[in-house]
């Protein structure tokens, strides 16, 4: 072997070896405070591409929006989980994302598909309800509410937490569920109606759940409490002891509560656009949407992924839930908004 031949050959080992050990690209998720999945899953999916996905827990839905708009010039993630049907119309407005179309798109129904340009794609629903305490209702003889007019009766005076829509997405659902219910020209009138019974109002949803609430760990004075249709199975599969039945439950009357469609989409200037869009496939595959229900408390989109059984058995699916249409949301969310803090809050 001439010594021009050996140099060659000892140049092309070296690369190799070199390409062999190349620590792993990154991949960048921002995403709200709630998104949770298993190790396992994404530990797969980084395997698989030689990556490792670096999640950036952002606040809630509304707090990663305004962060990833303050940041769209030089964005600092690659793709944004966590926009919801609520906040949908100003992400895309803000032209953050860029457009993909997944090829599982199919095996999702249309009813989650709110977005006709793919440049988000929807992930995972749930419904915003009011829960319960049970045994505070039942120790005190109290009637379940079955109507959000029934809400303002005397007897559940002082006895409902809700989060501000201006600061929580719960919040904002909720507000949004009246408004289904009232229509824009009489809202504020129910609303000032709790007021006069002595609703309270605080920032966010662990405020109000964890420290309000009667039902929760922190054993609060409101018995009610703006939350997820899915707490109550959340009760039951993180309690340290074994339970038989939930201590919660949601009020799921017509327009009690409000459907949410989280999406996720690939942020405008990714430097790693081809493993961004492996992991929006990925997000949508039957793996990583059957992990969804017992980490999250939410339901896939995937129609193909199955649901587990302990997952629905502790909770009450509406089948009314309000809608309103985005496009009707994005026109006059913050009018809403700032009509419900004249009223509630000053």
């Amino acid at each position: 072997m001439n010594k021009r031949k050996f140099i060659l050959i000892l140049i092309i080992g070296v690369l190799i070896i070199t390409a062999c050990g190349k620590e792993p690209t990154s991949l960048v998720v921002m995403t709200h405070d709630s998104f949770a999945i298993s190790e396992a899953t994404i530990a797969a999916f980084e395997e698989e591409n030689n990556i490792d996905i670096v999640f950036l827990p952002s606040g809630d839905a509304g707090s990663t929006l305004n962060r990833a708009i303050l940041m769209k010039e030089a964005p600092i993630a690659d793709i944004l989980y966590g926009i919801d049907n609520t906040f949908l119309s100003r992400a895309i407005d803000e032209d953050l994302f860029d457009a993909y179309k997944s090829p599982l798109i199919n095996e999702i129904p249309d009813a989650y598909k709110l977005d006709a340009q793919n440049y988000v794609v929807p992930i995972d629903y749930g419904d915003v309800c009011i829960n319960y305490d049970k045994q505070f209702f039942r120790e005190n003889n109290l009637e379940i509410p079955s109507s959000l007019n029934d809400l303002v009766d005397p007897k559940y005076a002082n006895l409902l937490v809700v989060e501000n829509p201006a600061t929580s997405s719960p919040g904002l659902a909720f507000m949004l569920a009246t408004i289904a219910e009232y229509g824009e020209d009489s809202y504020l009138g129910f609303w000032r109606e709790l007021k006069d019974n002595g609703t309270v109002i605080v920032n966010d949803w662990g405020t109000a759940y964890y420290t309000n609430f009667s039902g929760s760990a922190g054993q609060g004075a409101q018995p009610m409490v703006v939350s997820y249709g899915t707490s109550p199975a959340a009760e039951v599969i993180f309690t340290e002891e074994k339970l038989g039945e939930s201590p919660t439950a949601s009020l799921v009357g017509r327009n009690m509560c409000f459907r949410q469609i989280e999406f996720a989409g690939i942020l405008k200037g990714s430097k790693n656009r081809v493993l961004a869009e492996k992991f929006i496939d990925f997000m949508l595959s039957t793996q990583f949407q059957e992990d969804i229900p017992l980490n999250m408390f939410v339901f896939p989109v995937n129609q193909n992924a199955r649901i587990p059984q302990e997952f629905l058995e502790h909770i009450q699916v509406p089948d009314h839930p309000a809608v309103i249409d985005a496009d009707e949301i994005a026109e006059n969310r913050e009018i809403w908004i700032e009509a419900w803090r004249e009223l509630m809050l000053r």
